[in-house]
């Protein structure tokens, strides 16, 4: 029987939870062009691979034509301590805008690490284990990632090795601790630690570091170390893949009370959490079934999507990583020291940079200040403090909510919230203080890092 003939309810458990994940790429008829290797210029290989990755991680990496993934047992049977997770009405926010639209999200923060990124964490450590490695190391940039798989390490006996962006390793000392209870080493970047950390130093004396940076220290450590691979929270396809829980959910829980969504709304920085969400949605919408309308947010001060450029890029600052064609700032560019540490990566998952090119989802940008404003409103109405990288997408649904308002229109909302605020009040007490700034980078600046972007001869 061919896949596409299978009943929906197939992939799903009694629980309606996903047995399979969903691979976006399979429907789509522009593939994501492929990682390249930097010495080179040719596709990367599974051998070239190898030295940094998970074996199976990197089947799914160069994945492009299977459409659904079973799920293993084990990792399924972690999922049921947290999922599936809600899908929430806001029938109090509804009511405060006074809009006719309806508004749902996705609550993904019903876990301890406080977010979405532990359906990826435990996916990435399974397999570590299951290829009798010792160890891992990775990047956070808010911490929700590094925390997220410093707890599917401890669950599974692995090491876990953590180089947090130094802005968050100061602003949030207490996701640090969370990593730490866990048994994790967390290491503020750039550091001393390393070969490429001194480097990034030397060229940027005094920086609060960048999602780029850690990236670059973790890649090093881990190639430096036997039994040890990298993992990675977000940008990469097996990432998207993982994540793909959140929009089969939803998808699920929308069809079962007969609600279709018009809008469908999620934070953007490397893309996991959006490219998680819209997933099935997407699907349909490659298929030509529906016409959904997908808006990714970003921050104004790192704007990958609606500033970028379209381009093959190195995904970390030390260009020790293969070249991703991605729309990006440049892998040099190093976005001021914003509170939405999880959004402050250069570049967007190539899925999504596809996606986007081809037109099938928007983006916008939107500035900080206005992004708190948002999140305080949603803590006020909604009762739950969100992240704040998931009040971009909050800002977003709220000014949709209002533009239903005042034409009359009674659209369907959906969005992600993809986490709690509760290890972020350094940040919520710069917003109540009035001391919280927003910096949009110039033109100049973007065109300075554009000119650094790797010269790669068109295909």
């Amino acid at each position: 029987m061919n896949e596409q003939t299978i009943p929906y309810k197939i992939y799903l458990e009694e629980d309606e939870m996903p047995k399979y994940w969903y691979n976006l790429r399979a429907d789509m008829k522009n593939k994501p062009a492929p990682l390249l290797n930097p010495a080179t210029l040719k596709p990367m290989t599974f051998e070239d691979l190898q030295p940094v990755f998970c074996d199976e991680l990197i089947e799914q990496e160069l994945d492009d034509t299977t459409p659904y993934i079973e799920i293993p047992k084990e990792i399924r049977d972690f999922y049921k301590m947290y999922r599936p997770a809600p899908l929430v009405r806001a029938y109090n926010l509804e009511r405060k805008l006074g809009t006719p639209a309806k508004i749902y999200y996705k609550f993904e923060g019903n876990n301890t690490s406080g977010s979405h990124k532990l359906n990826s964490a435990i996916a990435q450590a399974y397999y570590a284990k299951k290829q009798g490695l010792k160890g891992v190391t990775t990047e956070t940039g808010a911490g929700q990632w590094g925390t997220a798989l410093s707890m599917a390490c401890a669950y599974l006996g692995l090491d876990c090795q953590v180089y947090m962006v130094k802005v968050s390793y100061e602003q949030k000392p207490f996701r640090r601790e969370v990593m730490r209870t866990y048994g994790a080493n967390v290491t503020p970047s750039p550091s001393l630690t390393t070969e490429v950390g001194k480097e990034i130093l030397r060229k940027h004396p005094g920086t609060t570091g960048s999602l780029g940076c850690a990236i670059s220290e973790a890649v090093e450590a881990a190639t430096k170390q036997e039994g040890y691979r990298y993992v990675l929270g977000s940008v990469l396809n097996q990432v998207l893949l993982h994540q793909s829980v959140i929009g089969l959910e939803t998808k699920t829980a929308l069809d079962k009370y007969g609600i279709e969504p018009d809008i469908i709304i999620g934070c953007a920085g490397g893309g996991s959490n959006l490219g998680g969400l819209i997933g099935p949605f997407m699907r349909e919408k490659l298929r030509g079934e529906k016409d959904y309308r997908i808006i990714a947010v970003e921050p104004a001060s790192c704007p990958s999507l609606t500033r970028g450029k379209y381009a093959y890029d190195f995904c970390d600052t030390g260009m020790v990583t293969p070249l991703q064609k991605m729309y990006t700032l440049g892998s040099n560019f190093i976005p001021s020291a914003n509170h939405a540490g999880g959004l402050r990566y250069h570049g967007m998952s190539s899925t999504l940079s596809q996606l986007y090119d081809d037109g099938y989802l928007e983006a916008v940008s939107v500035e900080q200040t206005g992004v708190f404003e948002a999140a305080k409103f949603f803590a006020q109405i909604e009762g739950t403090l969100p992240a704040p990288e998931s009040s971009h997408a909050i800002r977003v649904a709220i000014d949709e909510a209002l533009k239903c308002k005042e034409t009359g229109e009674e659209k369907t909302i959906v969005f992600g919230l993809t986490g709690t605020g509760y290890f972020d009040m350094v940040a919520y007490e710069k917003f109540n203080n009035g001391e919280m700034s927003d910096y949009i980078p110039t033109d100049e600046e973007l065109e300075a890092s554009f000119a650094q972007l790797p010269v790669v001869p068109e295909a």
